[in-house]
């Protein structure tokens, strides 16, 4: 065969592979996503890239978190995957999974190296949504690390702010506020309005959540 020839068939052979790749790469966030560990593990021997991205942005470890498949998190963590990075919306594993309260995701995104100092589309950090939606449990895990108690969102709420505001004063919530203030949640740091979470607190008639903040120094 010809040196040009030669050529002309390399090049042939690098197109024709090019979309079995990006399939590939493809593959392995849908497959994430639907849960599919054992596929997971089979694209990830046969090269499949672990921070490719569908059209969303999105990795294959996000998309396994939006599922809550903790064991395929866990497989692409032990394979190198970002547990910070961010899709077109800014969230990543370790934002969205606290979020949704999918607590053992938190934990494993933590023991992976979860960017504490991260924010949301809002400007929030992960304790600031799982205060927000009533996560206990999640809140609790958030608490015992060196995340910012008092971080200021976009909207001007901290996490103590966003409980009080967005929760409905029960006892999931009355709880998370129990767990802030324990941790040192500044209860003076009003809105942008002025409105203390007290003052929030009292207009919503969360009266034991109000206690609460009073028994800690607040007005």
């Amino acid at each position: 065969m010809s040196l040009h020839r030669r050529s002309l068939f390399a090049v042939a052979l690098a197109l024709a592979a090019f979309p079995v790749v990006a399939q590939s790469r493809a593959l392995l966030v849908e497959s994430a996503g639907r849960g599919e560990l054992a596929e997971v593990v089979r694209l990830l021997r046969a090269g499949a890239g672990i921070e490719q991205r569908d059209t969303r942005g999105r990795t294959a470890i996000l998309a396994a978190t939006d599922g809550n498949h903790l064991d395929v998190v866990r497989e692409l963590i032990a394979h190198g995957a970002d547990v910070n990075a961010p899709d077109s919306q800014r969230d990543s594993a370790f934002l969205l999974a606290g979020a949704r309260g999918y607590m053992e995701i938190v934990r494993a995104t933590l023991a992976a190296g979860a960017d504490l100092k991260s924010t949301n589309r809002y400007g929030g950090t992960a304790l600031i949504p799982a205060c927000h939606y009533g996560h206990v449990d999640t809140v609790r895990l958030l608490l015992g690390t060196r995340i910012d108690v008092n971080h200021v969102n976009n909207l001007g709420w901290t996490a103590l702010l966003e409980a009080v505001i967005l929760g409905n004063g029960g006892p999931a919530h009355t709880e998370i506020v129990r767990l802030l203030v324990a941790r040192n949640a500044d209860v003076s740091l009003a809105d942008r309005e002025g409105i203390t979470p007290l003052g929030h607190a009292r207009r919503r008639g969360q009266r034991e959540i109000a206690e609460i903040l009073i028994r800690a120094g607040a007005r």
